[in-house]
């Protein structure tokens, strides 16, 4: 998955007072979404690179923000109002949504942006104080954005969401699903959780809203941060209970059906968790789920 980048050691320990020196990697967004860009440095064929500080004129290191450590380097984040000049041709911004699918490596640069990107999302979003509205400032002692009038704090926001693998154990087959827009692969009934509800009753209502199944003997398979859509997502694997009969929601998918171990296509790259559960169905099937 995205974030197996062994030997590198993620750090997300907060140091309010680090600066970026020569070789810290400066992590540059602009633009929204679903066009957000992000500046990178041309390498070989199917590599990435990030930039350092040398490689941007007249940007004031006292304005980055340190972001998190990935082994000896250490990445910092560019606001997006500072003026970017770009010292040599070799730098151009890309689309976020284009480098997950080119499967670039090394995948702990890719591991990086996503999560720099979480942050970010957060960084603009919370400029203001959502009680009284006032302009709001960086705490210096933890990853927070403070209110200088009602001292409201605002932490970094993340959206647990569950990927579910609904399997028949009788026949050795698994449910995928392709959304209606966005991601074109393969992928498994998904969603968020809502307010008042356990992880398991999430998996139960998404996967009846979702396909009209009731399932049962819900089992945790593993977690994955995903950045890009500022979530944590929760793996299951659950049976179905009862009539196999597909009712699918159509303003969701376009494509519900169940499949055989060895006809399920993976994604590619192979970033997510998803992919994992579903390579995990066709590598050894049901038993490999229990």
């Amino acid at each position: 998955m995205l974030q197996d980048i062994s030997p590198y050691i993620f750090d997300n320990h907060f140091y309010p007072e680090k600066r970026p020196d020569n070789n810290s990697r400066l992590i540059v967004f602009r633009g929204r979404i679903p066009e957000k860009e992000v500046l990178v440095k041309e390498s070989d064929e199917g590599n990435i690179e990030l930039p350092c500080l040398g490689d941007l004129k007249e940007i004031d290191p006292d304005k980055a923000i340190y972001l998190f450590a990935l082994g000896d380097e250490s990445f910092f984040l560019i606001p997006e109002e500072n003026e970017i000049q770009q010292n040599g041709s070799d730098l151009r911004f890309s689309k976020m949504t284009e480098l997950r699918r080119a499967g670039l490596e090394p995948r702990y640069y890719i591991f990086a942006l996503y999560t720099a990107f979480h942050l970010n999302e957060w960084y603009e979003s919370s400029n203001f104080c959502g009680r009284c509205g006032a302009p709001t400032i960086n705490d210096t002692s933890e990853r927070a954005r403070v209110c200088p009038e009602c001292g409201h704090k605002i932490y970094p926001r993340i959206n647990p969401a569950v990927i579910i693998g609904v399997v028949d154990k009788d026949t050795n087959r698994i449910l995928l699903t392709k959304y209606r827009t966005g991601f074109s692969q393969n992928a498994l009934v998904a969603g968020f959780t809502e307010i008042g509800e356990t992880l398991e009753e999430t998996v139960k209502r998404e996967v009846m809203e979702e396909v009209g199944l009731n399932v049962t003997n819900i089992r945790y398979y593993k977690s994955q941060p995903w950045g890009i859509a500022l979530d944590i997502l929760a793996g299951f694997y659950c049976d179905v209970d009862g009539n196999r009969q597909i009712q699918m929601d159509e303003s969701e998918l376009k494509y519900a059906k169940w499949v055989s171990a060895e006809d399920i296509i993976l994604q590619n790259p192979d970033y997510s968790l998803t992919n994992e559960m579903m390579r995990l169905f066709k590598e050894k099937g049901y038993e490999g789920t229990c």
